[in-house]
């Protein structure tokens, strides 16, 4: 293979070791290769560094190894030009599978520049990333944290949820302190409603008639008690992000102007994709690398399936959460997307289409720096208004009437 990389390591990252292969020049003007194991510590990652640098070494590639590759990059990064890439992508040798040769294999491959980068973003996307992933999964934790409130409510036989829609609200909660610190009377607790509840007294009354005994004031305050250490960690969790957010403040407030597009969503995907969109060339390559378009397998004129690619999970999530609350705004153009769609391809797909559409102007935006501009929940209408006429005049056909149609100027 010819070499494109003329001092290239590649390493071979575990746990607790991580085996690192150098191929440079030698002095009869072939190559040497040689292979080294180190510790995945701080000192040993340091003694790593040390050995790269006395090799010459230019270009550093890695396989994305769960997380065990991070701490290898954020100490690497300043020094070499790094390159992670997708282990799949790595085509396996038959007879090569250890260690040693798995990373003498990595950097022939990368020597020859016959390896593709993924994508990693800088430090600050980064930081953005982990705290926002890490505020995702305290958010799921508090919504099923509320479910087992509704288990533990069905066991005592109150039925607060039938006729409040928010027990966690003002006056859900507190009926629901006041049953804890042993308040069982119907009339009473019922009386502890407010606002638009009120009107509600009589079913309230029927609803908290129940047998709450000492171990479910246990089991609920505990769960109470949780509930409240979640909403204080998810705050504190979302003034953290806004100030690592405040340098891509412009760009937050770019994305909120798509519809369905919150801030917290617009956090979630600046925090998945970064700001920089000269990392994707066009917004299908970034629709791709999301796993938001279909897949691509032909062979012999034949396709073979369209199931699309596994992306960031978490960007997957945020894109279907902005998907649903967009094909709920009314007169816009990503919810007439997801009629035209449903009517041809159903509702999972369509919805696929919608989120298509968002990341595809996330793309667009961050590129130009330009706000949302919705075309309209009208655009299908006005992109061919004699196409639109054809399907009502048909339809109105099949009905069994006769349609003659005349120009509105002529009358």
């Amino acid at each position: 293979m010819e070499v494109v990389v003329e001092r290239q390591s590649a390493l071979d990252v575990h746990k607790a070791s991580v085996t690192a292969c150098v191929r440079v020049p030698d002095q009869a003007g072939g190559r040497r290769e040689e292979v080294k194991e180190f510790s995945t510590t701080v000192a040993g990652l340091l003694v790593l560094a040390d050995w790269l640098g006395g090799h010459g070494v230019t270009h550093v590639v890695m396989e994305a190894t769960g997380d065990y590759w991070k701490p290898v990059w954020h100490l690497l990064e300043d020094t070499f030009e790094l390159m992670l890439v997708n282990a799949r992508h790595v085509k396996q040798v038959p007879g090569r599978k250890t260690d040693v040769s798995d990373a003498a294999w990595l950097c022939r491959l990368a020597e020859a520049g016959l390896l593709r980068p993924s994508f990693v973003p800088p430090k600050p996307i980064r930081d953005l990333r982990l705290l926002t992933r890490y505020r995702r999964t305290q958010i799921e934790e508090r919504r099923r944290e509320a479910q087992r409130l509704h288990k533990a409510l069905e066991d005592t036989g109150i039925k607060l949820d039938c006729v409040a829609s928010d027990i966690l609200g003002r006056s859900g909660r507190a009926m629901l302190d006041a049953l804890i610190s042993g308040t069982t009377d119907p009339e009473v607790l019922a009386d502890l409603a407010k606002g638009k509840l009120r009107k509600k007294i009589p079913a309230l009354k029927e609803a908290l008639e129940g047998r709450f005994e000492p171990l479910h004031a246990l089991l609920i305050g505990s769960i109470l008690s949780h509930l409240d250490f979640l909403d204080e960690h998810i705050a504190s969790l979302s003034q953290a992000i806004d100030e690592h957010i405040a340098p891509f403040a412009a760009a937050r407030e770019l994305l909120t102007s798509i519809p369905g597009v919150g801030q917290r969503t617009a956090e979630v995907i600046l925090g998945e994709i970064g700001v920089d969109m000269s990392q994707f060339p066009t917004a299908g390559h970034l629709a791709s690398w999301a796993g938001q378009c279909p897949g691509n397998d032909q062979s012999a004129g034949k396709r073979r399936s369209g199931r699309r690619r596994k992306g960031s999970k978490n960007l997957d999530i945020a894109l279907r959460d902005a998907a649903t609350a967009a094909i709920r705004a009314n007169d816009t153009y990503l919810q007439a997307l997801y009629r035209r769609k449903k009517s041809q391809l159903g509702h999972g797909r369509a919805k696929g289409a919608v989120t298509h559409s968002i990341i595809c102007a996330v793309w667009h935006m961050l590129s130009t720096g330009e706000l949302y501009n919705d075309l309209g929940g009208d655009y299908y209408t006005r992109r061919d208004p004699a196409r639109q006429t054809r399907r009502l005049v048909a339809q109105l056909e099949r009905l069994g009437h006769t349609v003659t149609l005349q120009e509105a100027n002529a009358a």
